[in-house]
């Protein structure tokens, strides 16, 4: 068994925590959201001596990882999470489950208890690095102090591999402690998708030259600004339809993007959506059903009719242009906006509904917003109707682990502080972190939330219809309703110290959205909806 020795430092000592900043910051680090423990002590201490970092700290680990996920999508950087322990990581491990989805490049760092404590077994002693696997593209684990900078160096690059992930460093207290000398030599390096080769442009342009009826499926780096007018020519060359997958990462839409229509949900709708296309893969996964159900198939097009052009990990922008170059013809041509894609208020004394919400936001939504959106209440409206709103970017629930979206929101307002975003928020699933909130209003954040309270899990209500099973029944309703009692958004949001609004009518939630988007800071408005 190997005690503890005691070591004396000066000022001037160097310690692992300060030597492992160092490589982080190094390494293209600028942030760092955290909900720190006892195992990470020593990093609170360095991250205050580097102060190079900023630090944004959480009440609970789902809103530090869900933050880490939101600032990734929107900036393109790396940050990093500070996690307590193996539990405290669990309790995060939703987000980044999310996060991996997404492709989001995060470094989390999670403390451990001292190596010659281990074998003790204290309370919160756990397998660690199982827990982290599933999540990450690389688990680190630092067992002194001389593999800090090459396990800085290796959780840089696993981010970068294929479409990008998170990489997990786990350090005990001891290292951490303990003296280091010298800097961290890690140099940043920038995410690139891979080229797609020729041959893989050219096969793809064989199998579409006599195709009569055509869907470009984009995802991953062709849902960018270039991405959607690069898929859109192609549509519009091959005379076919531009869709994107159903949960994109980010996805920018609305001005004079090309409209882009959202892969369904239902698998039947996805059947029939699809008919009988070949579907362009840009960057996307194939369709799949998001459940299994009897009777549907999981994957939703053959293979014969799937052109795989560019997986998500490739460089989907350049394989669209390549491939509408070397497809013959010039197009039908983009089709003008008529003027029914014009947009005015609802009429204001009338009771609010998901579609009037969403008509009010397309008039007041400003130029290059940011939209975290979560929920099938609004979620389905918003996509429907985005290309009538000003240009801007929609983060989506990737992996379906539900209480991604104010989190999300959080992480977007700190990686683009000019912008406004706004939090398109079921009223179920933003329980999960509603201390998101706190956050906010904390750091000051220009988020404005758009509660959908219709105090319901609306998307099992909806999957329990359609299985024909009576939501009027006692047990379906104790287990899908949540009016019994009702949540009191607006008193919750000003007990964290976010100002909130209730919104009944239209008119209601047209003055209150005004209000949100003119705001320095956040602001929540309860829209009551049936």
């Amino acid at each position: 068994m190997n005690e503890p020795t005691g070591t004396t430092l000066n000022s001037e000592t160097r310690l692992g925590a300060d030597q492992l900043l160092d490589g982080l910051y190094r390494g293209g680090a600028e942030i760092c959201f955290a909900n720190p423990g006892t195992t990470e002590l020593s990093m609170v201490s360095s991250l205050a001596r580097d102060g190079r970092i900023r630090c944004v700290l959480s009440l609970f680990e789902g809103v530090c990882t869900g933050a880490a996920d939101g600032y990734a999508r929107v900036s393109g950087k790396v940050p990093l999470t500070l996690l307590h322990l193996g539990p405290g990581f669990a309790n995060g491990i939703a987000n980044l489950h999310n996060a991996r989805r997404a492709g989001s490049r995060i470094i989390n760092l999670i403390g451990d208890h001292a190596t010659w404590h281990l074998e003790y077994d204290a309370p919160l002693t756990s397998d660690i690095r199982s827990l982290a696997q599933p999540v990450s593209r690389e688990v680190i684990y630092l067992d002194k102090t001389g593999t800090i900078t090459d396990g800085v160096t290796a959780a840089f690059a696993a981010t970068n591999r294929d479409e990008g992930g998170a990489a997990t460093i786990i350090f005990p207290t001891d290292v951490v402690d303990a003296p280091a000398a010298g800097s961290a030599s890690v140099e940043e390096t920038a995410y690139r998708p891979r080229p797609v080769p020729a041959e893989a442009l050219d096969k793809a342009a064989k199998a579409l030259g006599d195709a009569a009826n055509v869907i470009v499926l984009i995802g991953g780096n062709a849902l960018t600004e270039a991405g959607v007018r690069a898929g859109g020519a192609l549509a519009d060359k091959l005379g076919g339809r531009l869709l994107m997958e159903p949960y994109p990462a980010i996805v920018t839409l609305g001005g004079d993007l090309p409209v882009v229509e959202r892969q369904a949900y239902f698998p039947d709708d996805v059947m029939a959506q699809m008919g009988d296309a070949t579907v362009v893969l840009a960057g996307a996964r194939m369709p799949i059903s998001y459940f299994g159900y009897e009777g549907w198939p999981s994957q939703l097009v053959p293979e014969e009719r799937l052109v795989r052009l560019a997986e998500p990990g490739d460089d989907a922008v350049a394989a669209l242009a390549d491939l509408t170059d070397r497809i013959d013809g010039a197009g039908a041509g983009v089709p003008a906006r008529d003027a029914a894609s014009a947009v005015a208020s609802p009429a204001a004394q009338d009771a609010l509904s998901a579609a009037s919400v969403v008509e009010e936001l397309l008039v007041q939504l400003p130029q290059d917003a940011v939209i975290s959106l979560e929920g099938s209440t609004m979620g389905g409206p918003w996509l429907k109707q985005a290309h009538r709103a000003k240009k801007h970017r929609v983060i989506t629930n990737t992996g379906g682990a539900i209480g991604q979206g104010l989190p999300c929101a959080v992480g977007a307002a700190i990686a683009a502080p000019d912008a406004r975003v706004v939090a398109l928020q079921s009223d179920g699933s933003a329980q999960y972190t509603l201390q998101s909130l706190w956050t906010m209003a904390r750091e000051g954040l220009k988020v404005t939330v758009i509660i959908a309270a219709n105090h319901r899990y609306g998307i099992l209500q909806t999957e329990l219809k359609r299985a024909d099973i009576p939501l009027d029944d006692p047990v379906v309703s104790t287990l899908t309703d949540l009016d019994h009692p009702r949540v009191d958004w607006v008193s919750l949001a000003r007990g964290y110290g976010v100002e909130a609004r209730l919104a009944r009518t239209n008119g209601e939630l047209a003055e209150a959205l005004r209000e949100g988007l003119s705001l320095d800071g956040p602001l929540l408005i309860q829209a009551e909806l049936p």
